[in-house]
């Protein structure tokens, strides 16, 4: 089997100071072949940098997934078409910079990993996710000859990420969503062999409002005036999922919640 470990949005420089210290110790810990992370708030809750990119492929991710705050750091617009393995939404219009699927060899097989966004309560609004993903899916399946994929849901409401796992059925690995921050309880297996989350969480602070300091975000709503949101400090939780995947038929056997705590003292 081939364990893939996926860690959800990483917030901030704590989130990514924790995930990249703690790794390689989960990997061995869990026996995990194959990590994805969602790095769209990594460079100070918003964006990300190809330093931090480079670091956390460096400390052990294979594939970097996005969403809406892909292009929050100028920088990094460049670098997404030097760096096939930092992802943004595949549903983007053609002529976009960078890609939103890669592809990669490990030792227990080919994985495809795709990153799409959804449109309800989202900016901005991209083409249609669910037709995108599918013509991506069968692309996969007929041009790479791709068993294990792996989709980064990037979507805010539940039903719309259901709805993609229901799609996705028997197509896909793994259908795993992110951006809420929140790790929900309904890791499931469905009847055609896709693992399901409708959201992994976030890395980043425990003690805040989605890795934000929690008094800003407070008033905010207490007064409707602008506040600015830092992130917030303290202990560190890393949330994710992980997924047990049988090479030779692609579909998934296993699923469990990955949560695990650090102080703000540790690696």
């Amino acid at each position: 089997m081939l364990r893939i470990l996926f860690l959800g949005d990483i917030v901030g420089e704590p989130g990514r100071k924790a995930v990249i210290g703690n790794l390689a110790s989960i990997r061995e810990e869990k026996e995990i072949d194959f990590v994805i992370a969602n790095g769209e708030n990594a460079a100070g809750g918003r964006g990300i940098t190809p330093k931090i990119a480079i670091d956390l492929m460096r400390a052990g991710v294979a594939v970097i997934t996005s969403g809406d705050h892909i292009w929050d750091q100028k920088e990094i617009v460049d670098f997404l078409d030097l760096e096939p393995r930092v992802l943004r939404p595949m549903n983007y219009p053609a002529g976009t910079p960078g890609g939103g699927t890669m592809v990669l060899d490990t030792d227990k097989g080919t994985v495809a990993v795709i990153n799409a966004q959804g449109r309800s309560f989202i900016q901005p609004p991209l083409e249609n996710p669910y037709l995108a993903v599918e013509n991506e899916v069968k692309r996969l399946h007929e041009e790479e000859n791709a068993k294990i994929i792996f989709l980064d849901f990037h979507a805010e409401t539940t039903s719309e990420k259901i709805a993609m796992g229901r799609m996705c059925d028997g197509l896909v690995s793994a259908v795993v969503g992110t951006h809420t921050h929140v790790q929900t309880a309904d890791e499931t297996i469905f009847p055609g062999g896709t693992a399901y989350l409708t959201d992994a969480g976030m890395c980043g602070p425990v003690d805040s409002i989605l890795g934000r300091e929690i008094e800003p975000i407070v008033e905010r709503f207490r007064s409707s005036t602008p506040q600015r949101f830092p992130v917030a400090g303290g202990t560190v939780g890393l949330r994710g999922v992980i997924v047990e995947v049988d090479p030779g038929s692609g579909k998934s056997v296993k699923i469990e919640r990955f949560s695990r705590d650090f102080g703000p003292d540790e690696p």
